[in-house]
């Protein structure tokens, strides 16, 4: 292509350069020049343009966008009219867009002056939603470089096409444990239901069954011989192994397990298999939450009738970090507590309850006392401190100024009780108030227990995830609990309304299927020192 300043007289048929205004003249950039144009412009005046001039082996780029659309659009997408170089491929019918995305690449590296801008392989589209865009960059490219790219685009099926959604019917297996709440098992089949519904799906066929090897696999075959075309099988304990209950049930039945797990946060422990040529998916203990998670990804693959590989699942790692993304919406009960868009840490405060009386101790304060060297108080402070929780506050109530008086130098938030005789409650809730609103949740301590170590507490922040079903983390030592425990953000109403001596731990059973049990290394979760004799054993 000839590109440059050229003579009025001699831009006949030639592209202008940039657009041009003058007197009673309006023209654009890209404006192929006419013999009735050079006379206009010699007319207004004007005695040189910019233009571009096509040579013998060049395309023009409205006809190469054209060209390159035609190559790569295939079912359900449409092609707009190309315009200075661009060219539009729009949804025409709702699915899944597959294309490729080393095809892409390809394509895109055969020149700088030919762009291909897609969706997300694999997103969800809607009809008269944009799926890409063909940009020619310069006024024209060269016959090489379009044949070039219609060679990528002609390998194989169409670059671009979209996998219509298809109505299919869906069975949902679910296990259960003596314990296990029904509420859970209809929570999960209702958040099957949405998610089906936003797939133009109707509701699943259930069955519950125990947790176990042979009740798995029958109810397998009730799911088959009903006609599902999609089995999901949610169990009452997440699948860890492929020779868990679940997987070794689908395997009973006769079936095959295909691959076990994703690089998709949250959605690791995804389980995929086949049972008479029907798709089976072992749920992730997220797939609970209608939060985007990897499952949905699979899902949307399988109604679309489109076949998930291992290999296919495998490479999903490229974007597979889901935990913040607000794709759907949620109630707010059961979002996970963030503003933010990036995944990050959880932001995890704490609370030291000790303004207790300590009667049982006898005359002295239990608090005050020293362990080691110095006062008992002071050891939960420091294991705060130097852990990764915070903001932090202290909630004092007996003999509250030599309370305040042993904690360590430190950035402490320090409340009153003034009804602390009332018993844990009332501490609660007066530190709750105490720590700002953007946090995602509090881990509830005793200054009683000076051995809890910055590890131990490490570790329950490390555990916590709501979005995955933990959002209540509990220490435990050889299957006993002990404290401190951390509470997700979306409990601080109902611990507001705790009454009594007995703090929070009454949520612990009410919410017994969002409980995670945090294994420690030591007894100290559960050595608290409310008397003589247990100060006596501590220092033993």
């Amino acid at each position: 292509m000839i590109f440059g300043a050229v003579p009025v007289s001699e831009a006949a048929d030639t592209i202008l350069a940039h657009s041009l205004k003058a007197s009673g003249i309006a023209f654009k950039k890209g404006r192929r020049l006419s013999e009735a144009d050079v006379e206009t412009l010699r007319e207004a005046g004007i005695e040189e343009l910019t233009v571009a001039r096509l040579e013998a082996d060049e395309v023009h780029e409205d006809a190469a966008a054209t060209a390159l659309a035609d190559a790569i659009t295939g079912a359900g997408l449409t092609a707009s009219a190309s315009f200075t170089g661009r060219c539009n491929l729009m949804v025409a019918k709702r699915g899944v867009l597959v294309t490729e995305r080393e095809r892409i690449d390809a394509l895109n590296l055969v020149d700088e002056a030919v762009t291909l801008a897609t969706l997300t392989p694999y997103d969800l589209v809607e009809p008269r939603q944009m799926a890409a865009t063909i940009k020619i960059i310069p006024f024209a490219i060269t016959r090489h470089v379009l044949d070039a790219c219609l060679a990528v685009a002609g390998r194989g099926d169409p670059l671009l096409q979209v996998a219509a959604l298809a109505p299919r019917k869906v069975g949902l297996l679910q296990t259960h444990l003596p314990g296990t709440k029904e509420s859970l098992l209809d929570k999960t089949r209702n958040t099957a239901n949405q998610r089906l519904a936003l797939l133009d799906c109707k509701a699943v066929v259930e069955h519950r069954c125990r947790h176990e090897e042979g009740a798995v696999a029958e109810a397998l075959r009730r799911l088959s011989a009903d006609g599902c075309d999609i089995i999901l099988m949610s169990g009452a304990s997440a699948i860890i192994d492929r020779r868990d209950v679940l997987p070794s049930g689908l395997e009973a039945a006769g079936g095959n397990i295909d691959h076990f797990g994703m690089p998709v946060d949250p959605g690791n422990l995804m389980l995929l298999g086949r049972f008479k040529e029907r798709p089976v998916v072992g749920l992730p203990g997220c797939a609970r939450s209608p939060k985007l998670n990897g499952f949905d990804w699979v899902l949307q693959r399988l109604v679309a009738g489109l076949e998930v590989s291992p290999k296919a699942v495998m490479r999903m790692g490229a974007g597979g970090l889901l935990k913040e993304i607000a794709s759907r919406p949620l109630p707010r009960a059961e979002a996970v507590e963030t503003s933010d868009s990036a995944p990050r840490a959880p932001r995890i405060a704490a609370v030291i309850l000790a303004a207790g009386q300590s009667r049982r101790m006898g005359r002295d304060n239990k608090l005050l006392l020293p362990v080691d060297g110095k006062p008992m108080v002071a050891h939960a402070a420091e294991s705060l401190l130097a852990s990764q929780a915070g903001p932090l506050a202290v909630v004092t109530g007996h003999d509250y100024a030599a309370v305040e008086a042993a904690l360590p130098e430190g950035r402490f938030a320090l409340t009153h009780n003034p009804d602390f005789a009332s018993g844990l409650s009332s501490s609660l809730r007066r530190g709750l108030a105490a720590l700002p609103e953007e946090i995602d949740g509090v881990l509830v301590c005793l200054g009683d227990m000076p051995r809890v170590s910055p590890q131990a507490i490490d570790r329950l922040i490390a555990a916590f995830n709501p979005l995955e079903g933990r959002a209540i983390c509990v220490p435990t030592w050889q299957g006993k609990r002990g404290n401190p425990v951390l509470f997700a953000r979306r409990f601080f109403a109902e611990m507001q309304e705790v009454a009594g001596d007995v703090g929070a731990r009454a949520l612990i059973g009410d919410h017994a299927e969002l409980v995670c049990e945090v294994p420690m290394d030591d007894d100290a979760v559960l050595v608290d020192v409310d008397t003589p004799e247990a100060l006596a054993a501590l220092d033993a």
